[in-house]
């Protein structure tokens, strides 16, 4: 930060000071800005320089846009909170991110719905059985199981061949009917479904011996939440293993797919599992899909300290 006085300055403007409550809350696109102030791009992107200037915000590329998060410090944070009690639109700000992350949650519920008995026939990106398969040599022996963002289930029933228990937990209502319907199919007692967000998994504190999320994080609002939840669930000395796209630059996945992000570096991934608490930290790339955007597959794996 440039000097305690500049930021002052800067935040004694009302639409400066409304950005940074928003970004405060989310990280958001100038896009997403837009939607939820009902302001034009250049005045957007003008106040956005001006706050990043000052060292209050901080942007991370994903495909063509610029995600901004507030990393002002603590202290100005609390007092501009103060301030923006005397900003009447405030309250409606906060009223239009709420709405704009309900469509965004519910476009992904609704795509996954639309999936719903078509998993196996459908492409899915970066759902690679090579890949799956060097996550599997690392499943073997785990008592109890989350599949996190499970989908219809092909790899819970994996999983449920070899494990005393596993939990499968999903978004969308229509997949955990279908994923049920199969695993009562199959006679797979031990596989048991849940409605749930990736980012508050319904499972207990410390319940299960591995945790995966494949080819789920980036349709996580926030993947950094997806796995401090999976930290959450695993007994001590437990291990996650994330299968997801490493970072790309195919914009029209957003669309296609309904993805959140477009991929993430090792680098990324490997930040991600550290913050959370994760220690044994490993990244490899674990697949390249031959045709074209040839999606590759990133697998990442922690252990939880005992």
């Amino acid at each position: 930060m440039s000097s305690i006085l500049k930021s002052l300055k800067l935040l004694s403007d009302p639409t400066r000071l409304r950005i940074l409550m928003l970004l405060g809350s989310e990280a958001l696109s100038v896009v997403d800005l837009q939607e939820v102030l009902g302001m034009g791009q250049s005045r957007i992107s003008t106040q956005l320089s001006q706050l990043k200037a000052a060292g209050l915000v901080s942007d991370e590329r994903s495909g063509k846009n610029n995600i901004y998060s507030c990393v002002a410090p603590a202290a100005l944070t609390d007092l501009a909170r103060k301030a923006a009690a005397e900003v009447a639109e405030i309250e409606a700000d906060r009223s239009a991110l709420r709405h704009l992350l309900r469509k965004r949650r519910d476009r992904t519920r609704a795509y996954f719905d639309e999936l719903a008995g078509r998993f196996g026939k459908d492409y899915v990106p970066g759902r690679s059985w090579k890949a799956l398969a060097e996550a599997m040599l690392k499943v073997l022996n785990y008592p109890t199981v989350a599949d996190l963002g499970a989908g219809e289930g092909t790899l819970s029933q994996l999983l449920a061949q070899r494990a005393e228990k596993v939990i499968a937990v999903d978004l969308s209502p229509k997949m955990v009917e279908f994923g049920q319907a199969l695993a009562a199919q199959h006679g797979l007692a031990n596989l048991e479904y849940r409605l749930g967000d990736i980012e508050e998994p319904p499972i207990d504190d410390g319940a299960v011996d591995l945790a995966i999320l494949s080819q789920a994080l980036h349709h996580a609002g926030h993947p950094q939440r997806a796995i401090d939840a999976a930290f959450r669930i695993l007994k001590p000395g437990g291990r996650l293993i994330v299968l997801d796209l490493l970072q790309h630059q195919f914009e029209e996945a957003r669309e296609l797919y309904a993805d959140r992000w477009l991929g993430f570096s090792e680098s990324e991934l490997a930040g991600m599992l550290e913050r959370a608490g994760f220690a044994g930290i490993e990244t490899i790339i674990a697949d390249r899909e031959p045709v074209a955007p040839h999606f590759q597959t990133l697998l990442g794996i922690g252990i939880r300290p005992a």
